[in-house]
Order: structure tokens, then C-alpha cells, then sequence
């Protein structure tokens, strides 16, 4: 039986980028479990399981407009202290949570700090960059 579209399924991976860092993996803990097409993953990933069978193992490379799409400079913007919560001081690297008007999550980090403002980053800390996976599809649910 191959994976199609509504199908559940849980696959091992180990995510890569180009210069061989590995930026995620399932191998250590339990398999990934989605249901394809659902949207509960990035678009390349959902198509590279698609058609595969239990057991079967392949490598695919998701280019960053299947993946966290490309770096968006608009979505760098520059706040000042008085945005943080008393007792907070923002320093470089460090990530934040905000919603969207809509209510959507909004994942911040910071870029720079100076005595008069922050520089903050929207976008995702992997937009931008095309991504290699290991898959191994364990099971359809």
C-alpha cells in the first residue's frame, strides 16, 4: 500500500542542511506521526512521503518555497525597550512570542540591541534555506 493524501502515518527522519548540520531529528524518540495533505507539515515534506510504503526509505532535498519559504526582509523590524514587560531585557538570539492581529503565534527573534531600540526578526529561524531529509516511512496509520 502507497501513502496518498488523507492517509495518517508516522515517519523516522533526520533533517539536514546543505553543509551537512543536522537540524532536527525523530531517530532518538518516536516516529513523526501526520496525516498527508493536512497541512501538519511543510508542503515538501507532505509530497516526499506520498507514494511510499512501509519500510521504504529515501532522501529528498525541499527547496526554502517547499519548505519555510524565502527570507523576507520586510518581516526584520525595529522596536524600542518599552514593548518588553518590566525585568525583561531582550538580548541577542533570544526568541519571543507575540500574536498576530488575528491570533495566529508569532515567533520573534532578536537581531541587535542598543541602548534605543531592538531589532527584531519574524521570519522563521529556517526561511530561506533548502532542506535534506532521511525518511523512513514506519507506519501507515
Amino acid at each position: 500500500m502507497a501513502v496518498e493524501a488523507g492517509n495518517k502515518v508516522k515517519v523516522h527522519y533526520t533533517g539536514t542542511f546543505d553543509d551537512g548540520e543536522v537540524f532536527d531529528s525523530s531517530r532518538q524518540t518516536d516516529p513523526l506521526e501526520f496525516e498527508v495533505g493536512a497541512g501538519q507539515v511543510i508542503p515538501g515534506f507532505d509530497q516526499a512521503v506520498q507514494g511510499m510504503s512501509v519500510g521504504e526509505t529515501k532522501k529528498v532535498r525541499i527547496p526554502e518555497a517547499d519548505a519555510y519559504g524565502p527570507y523576507n526582509p520586510d518581516m526584520v523590524f525595529k522596536t524600542d525597550h518599552s514593548q518588553f514587560a518590566e525585568g525583561v531585557t531582550p538580548e541577542v538570539g533570544q526568541q519571543f512570542q507575540a500574536e498576530t492581529p488575528d491570533g495566529q503565534p508569532l515567533f520573534l527573534m532578536v537581531k541587535s540591541v542598543s541602548d534605543d531600540e531592538i531589532l527584531m526578526d519574524a521570519n522563521h529561524p529556517m526561511a530561506g534555506k533548502d532542506l535534506n531529509f532521511e525518511l523512513e516511512l514506519v507506519e501507515i496509520v
